[in-house]
This record gives structure tokens, sequence and C-alpha cells, in this order.
């Protein structure tokens, strides 16, 4: 065997694996396009709805087109009883991504399309995923409160519903804003670990519930999903601006790692960290209390002159939604709540033109041993 066939991509950075008309990321200039469209553009002009709608069906929809999307996505916003149900016989302390896990395998059984191959069918699931992950997800915080679930209310768009079932109030326009943000920016990504995951499980020919409940699996772990979290505790240990060069110098003398700073594909800032810095500012600026915001400033101020990375999405978003009330325990529901567009867009693309996903490795065992009988091992 050649040298450059024994040549692993460990990860498989840097290794093409499909064609994708969803996605474009250009980490070197750090540039994010959803369908050919600029996410600046889409954070300035569009609403989650709108966005979902371009991911799933490649156009961004004209009015009566977004008219009907809504009342789809509205018709299956709500969990089935069952569902909920099975949400409150889970042990207590189950971590909500767990939950948000076993909720969505439940699903697909109350689902009559559920393995259904045809495409219509499997653009109704997306629709019905889209819908109710939010749904869910409120619920999980919910029941692990105490309280009861509650229904999403028709004429409410996601971000604001999504909102509204968390908290038991409807937002303020700047805070349901700022979750129409979250879900825009978290929407999509390429071929991240999550979403590889469920073209590799959909590629099977397997349904579409089975492909969603291992894309939440994988962005549960520590790797993906999780780095948001990580970030408010560290806002919470370090606690005030005046801390912020003490916890620099002990991060760096024990090599420890600056949550929220640098990123798998952009070699500069992360084009979506811009648009949650300004309404960290703007909810702190609301609640009557900058102290998140100002040490994040302050935080990413420091980093950034000691290692010259940048901060990447997941740094803001963690001030953005504490200032809402989302508990950091939640923070990676949220992110699935808004990545399950992303994820459906490509389970409809691996499919529309599928080859199963069947990569090989490099066999390092050893060769040829000679068969030993137990009676002289």
């Amino acid at each position: 065997m050649s040298e450059d066939a024994k040549t692993v991509a460990k990860g498989l950075k840097g290794i093409k694996a499909a064609d994708s008309s969803i996605c474009s990321i250009d980490g070197q200039i750090g540039k994010l396009i959803y369908r050919g469209y600029n996410i600046d553009d889409l954070c300035a002009h569009s609403t989650y709805e709108e966005v979902a709608y371009l991911l799933l069906y490649g156009e961004l929809p004209t009015q009566s087109e977004l008219d009907e999307f809504h009342e789809s996505l509205t018709s299956h916003a709500t969990a089935p009883p069952q569902v909920l149900e099975a949400l409150k016989s889970l042990p207590s302390g189950v971590p909500p991504m767990a939950a948000l896990r076993t909720a969505v395998s439940v699903l697909g059984h109350y689902d009559p399309l559920a393995e259904e191959e045809s495409d219509e069918s499997n653009k109704e699931n997306a629709i019905r995923l889209v819908a109710v992950l939010p749904t869910l997800t409120a619920a999980i915080r919910r029941l692990r409160d105490g309280n009861e679930p509650l229904a999403p209310k028709p004429e409410l768009s996601i971000a604001a519903n999504f909102m509204y079932m968390l908290n038991g109030e409807e937002p303020s326009e700047d805070a349901a804003k700022a979750m129409d943000l979250i879900l825009i920016l978290h929407a999509e990504h390429g071929f991240n670990a999550s979403t590889f995951t469920a073209r590799v499980i959909i590629a099977t020919l397997t349904d579409m519930y089975s492909a969603i409940t291992g894309a939440i699996g994988a962005l549960k772990g520590k790797l993906h999903g999780g780095a948001n979290t990580e970030v408010l505790k560290t806002l919470q240990s370090v606690g005030d601006v005046d801390q912020v060069a003490d916890w620099v110098a002990d991060v760096r003398s024990r090599k420890g790692k600056f949550m929220g700073f640098g990123h798998a594909v952009y070699q500069t800032q992360d084009p979506r960290a811009k648009h949650l810095k300004e309404y960290s500012e703007k909810l702190g600026q609301e609640a009557g209390d900058t102290k998140w915001y100002d040490l994040s400033v302050e935080i990413e101020k420091q980093v950034v002159a000691e290692i010259g990375r940048q901060c990447n999405v997941d740094f803001y978003s963690a001030s953005v939604q504490h200032y809402m009330g989302v508990p950091g325990e939640l923070f990676t529901c949220v992110f699935a709540s808004s990545r399950i567009a992303g994820w459906c867009a490509h389970v409809l693309e691996q499919i529309s033109d599928n080859k199963i996903i069947r990569p090989s490795s490099n066999y390092t065992g050893p060769d040829d041993r000679p068969y030993v009988p137990i009676s002289e091992r």
C-alpha cells in the first residue's frame, strides 16, 4: 500500500464528503451564506420563519408562501400529549438534551407519515419538526421547574412563542427579536458534526426521526453544542469587570481554554457574533443592568489581546439568553430548536440524490496471526 493510501484525515478535516447547495462558509474572511444569501442580510431583513423556508425550499418565500408556511408550522407546533407524558415519566435530573433526544424519538411514533418515503411526506415531517422542537424545549424547561407545559399561541412567531412557552409571558419586542436572531444565526452551518450525523443516518434510508434523534445526540456532546453554557459559567465565575485580568492570567497559567473564542472554521471573526453582541447590550439596557454585557466586552477585549483569537457565536449568545431568562442548562436545546431547520434541509438534500455514506479506514492491527485453540492459550 502506498503512503498516500495510508494517509488519514482525522476528524475528516478538509475532506469534501458531498456537494451541497445549502450553506457556504468562508473561514478566511468570516463570511456565512445560506442558499446564496449573506447572514448579515438575513439578520437585518428576515425572520426565522423565512430563513427556515429558505433552507427547506431553496428560495425566500413570497408573502402568500410565508403565510401558508406559518399556518403549517402553527398546525404542527403543539406537542402530542403522549410525548409530554413521556417527558413527565423521565427520571428527575435527566439532562435537557437527553430529554429532547428522547422526546423526538417518541414523537416519531405519533406521526402517521414517519415511515413514508415520498418527497411530500418528508417535507411534511420536516415542517413538523421545525415547528415542534421549540415547544418540546420549552416543555422540558417548565417540567424541570415543576410547571405544566404551555401550548403555543397561533398568533405569535416561532421566536415569540418560544419565549412565551419558556417563561410564561409574552416577550418584549427586543427579546423576541433577540430570540429570532439566535434562531437565524444557529439555523445552519454546513457539515458540522450533528448535521453530518443526520446525513449519515438518513443515507441508510431510515426515517427522518431517527436521523434527527442522532443529530441531537451529536449536538449534545461537549465538543459541539455546549460551548455557550460554558461561557455563562465563565461569566458567573469571573463575576466582575475588575476580575477579568486575573482570570485571564489564571487560565493562561494553567493552559486552560477560553470558551467562546476561536472556531474550527473561522480564522477571523465569526460573522454571527456581532449580531448577538448588539442585542446583549440592548437587553442589558432594557433590564437596567448591563453587567453581563460589560463583563463580556471586557473579557472579549482582554482575551483577543492575549491570544489573538476572536470570539465566536457562542460567546455573546450566553449573555443574550441569560438576559432573556433562559437557564444555561437549556442553551443547547435552544441551539437544537434552531438547527432543526438546517438538519432537515440536509436530510432532504441527502435523500434527493442518495448514496450510503461508507468511508474506509486504515487497518492498524496485527496481520495473519495463527489461531491457537482455547486449550493451548
